[in-house]
């Protein structure tokens, strides 16, 4: 007999374990209220991860669409960059976002970088 699995109760189990992840690295982060989607109702919320404009899908899955994800992280995103966080069994936890996304963090940093006299961007 096959053993059918609770795609929710794992959903559920992957929030959570990327929740303490968070948490490790000192973020604020808890499993949000699943209940229709979009910015109101993220997989993660975290107010350090909010007031930096991110926007977390949780993905806890041995194969998947990584575009359909991302396509569901921007529909959800709102205004926010968002975010997908992914993690098969036996592997690191990885965040994946649109380049361009990527890109303007980056010269973000540089440009603080620079702003705070860091003149090693050179």
């Amino acid at each position: 007999m096959v053993k059918k699995i609770n795609s929710r109760a794992k959903g559920c189990r992957g929030e959570l374990e990327l929740s303490k992840y968070l948490q490790g690295y000192g973020f604020d982060a808890r499993r949000g209220q699943q209940f229709k989607g979009g910015s109101d109702s993220p997989d993660i919320v975290s107010n350090a991860l909010d007031a930096l404009g991110f926007q977390v899908e949780c993905k806890r899955v041995e194969a998947g669409n990584l575009y359909n994800w991302l396509e569901q992280a921007k529909a959800d995103a709102g205004t926010k960059v968002p975010v997908v966080m992914h993690r098969r069994s036996d592997k690191p936890w990885v965040a994946v976002l649109d380049l361009g996304d990527f890109l303007g963090l980056l010269q973000l940093l540089q440009w603080k970088g620079t702003a705070n006299g860091d003149e090693t961007n050179e």
